[in-house]
């Protein structure tokens, strides 16, 4: 069976971005969420929730999918997730 691999972006209320990859989008959601390291940016910046979300079973594509939202202007990371998911709800409640 294969692996799946999810590309992902949370956001703080106020609208911060955090784009990553990983290989089970749950724990790592749960992860960011627990705030272990008080350094990290996601603690700093408070992006727990989850906005967006997309799978591949290519580990390689999901990275180059993971750079280039990065390499993105704020601006039309925004709008990927405005298309996707124009009310930003939290998309770990479904996971």
């Amino acid at each position: 069976m294969p692996r799946t691999y999810f590309v992902y972006i949370l956001a703080s209320d106020s609208r911060e971005l955090y784009v990553g990859v990983t290989n089970d989008v749950r724990r790592r959601v749960a992860q960011h969420r627990s705030s272990l390291d008080p350094d990290s940016y996601t603690t700093r910046h408070g992006t727990t929730r989850l906005v967006y979300c997309e799978w591949t079973h290519d580990v390689t594509a999901a990275i180059r999918r993971e750079q280039q939202i990065k390499g993105w202007t704020r601006s039309k990371k925004l709008e990927l997730i405005d298309q996707a998911n124009p009310t930003w709800r939290d998309l770990a409640d479904g996971i």
